[in-house]
């Protein structure tokens, strides 16, 4: 099969034009399985979940040989947030060289421009001697539980799993061939709540203040840092994100007090070993407290080595950076993805990312398409 070059600007306004707020409703993802069957691939629709929860996913391949280069990203975008939009949110317009739209440097524009180069590659080079997939999930901005992880599982089950993974999520603050992403911190969120026994405050000893235990423990949790950092990764962070009693009377000793707090870890730690952390203070101060932990995702790194060289030679051969392996920011589906594979982040300039006017500049699509196509040269031709 002979593919022509698709045409990154026209396919990226293709995916706006389909709204996808988290869950995606799958149009979008039913077009770029489409297109990619069109190029040849083999295209696998895979809904998870049930009811509300249920979520569009796609895994598309082309050839089986090694190595096995797979493309990641998400069609989901969050909510346009407002109705003072330059343009439509879903209109994909293109205006002084700026592409509009939801998603489109988070992360369709990524889609697209893999897309494309792909197109572009298949020109020169129709029959790679690797192979090349997409894994493409529909809830990545939402709670992420049928998504990449459940494809990632049912890619295990079928001996799919790749050589090397690319997520195109937005890693460049202010130019093309800034940041490439080798890792991310874990992310730990916790609450916390003291019950006590309400009752006057002229009468202490006739009532027990959960709020003055509550204290102890945040003060204890906060009093040092949890480390210094690490080879990669900068200094693991606490942060108090609410202290609640309820309480609206200036006389009355409340009887529960509550607090929640987020961890974001490096590699130093562990979520388990981080909750029991915190378990222990909550003994200490107040033992009858309950403490909910949910982990989101553990911390990870891909060393460097020959994927993360190949990814940082194409940027550095189309762009003239030399960019900088990072770990920080928030978390992303890459984090599924590297219990199974070696995996790095690299896409657009994230600056404009949910907020109203999402826009990426149409020379950056071109020059990230120059990117992806040019990994794929040092990979899988």
């Amino acid at each position: 099969m002979t593919t022509q070059p698709l045409d990154v600007t026209t396919l990226t306004a293709d995916l706006i034009r389909h709204p996808s707020v988290s869950p995606d409703p799958g149009e979008s993802q039913i077009a770029l399985g489409a297109t990619l069957e069109a190029m040849g691939f083999v295209v696998t629709h895979l809904p998870f979940g049930e009811g509300a929860e249920r979520t569009p996913n796609l895994f598309a391949r082309l050839g089986t040989g090694k190595p096995h280069l797979c493309f990641a990203g998400h069609t989901d975008v969050v909510p346009p947030g407002g109705s003072d939009w330059a343009h439509g949110p879903f209109a994909g317009t293109v205006e002084n060289g700026r592409l509009y739209g939801r998603g489109a440097c988070d992360m369709k524009g990524g889609i697209a421009a893999f897309v494309a180069a792909v197109s572009a590659f298949l020109a020169r080079t129709p029959t790679p001697r690797g192979s090349i997939s997409l894994l493409i999930t529909g809830d990545e901005e939402g709670p992420a539980r049928f998504g990449t992880r459940k494809v990632l599982e049912w890619m295990k089950q079928h001996d799919l799993i790749p050589d090397f993974c690319v997520v195109g999520e937005p890693t460049n603050p202010v130019a093309i061939g800034e940041v490439i992403k080798i890792g991310r911190r874990g992310s730990l969120n916790a609450h916390i709540v003291v019950n006590g026994r309400q009752g006057h405050v002229a009468y202490p000893h006739r009532a027990d203040n959960p709020v003055h235990r509550l204290l102890h423990v945040l003060a204890e949790l906060t009093a040092a840092p949890l480390d210094n950092g690490s080879e990669w990764f900068e200094p693991s962070s606490l942060q108090v994100t609410s202290v609640d009693v309820g309480n609206t009377a200036t006389n009355v000793i409340p009887a529960m007090a509550e607090a929640r707090l987020n961890i974001r870890f490096n590699d130093l730690h562990t979520g388990a070993a981080l909750r029991g952390w915190i378990e222990t203070i909550c003994m200490r101060h107040a033992p009858g407290a309950t403490v909910n932990v949910s982990i989101s995702g553990e911390s990870f790194l891909t060393k460097p080595g020959p994927d993360v060289s190949a990814l940082s030679a194409a940027v550095k051969a189309v762009t003239g950076r030399e960019p900088k392996l990072d770990t920080g920011g928030g978390t992303s589906d890459a984090r599924f993805i590297a219990q199974y594979c070696p995996v790095a982040e690299f896409g657009l300039v994230g600056a404009s990312m949910h907020q109203i006017d999402e826009h990426v500049a149409v020379s950056d699509l071109a020059c990230l398409t120059a990117i992806y196509e040019n990994l794929l040269e040092r990979t899988v031709a």
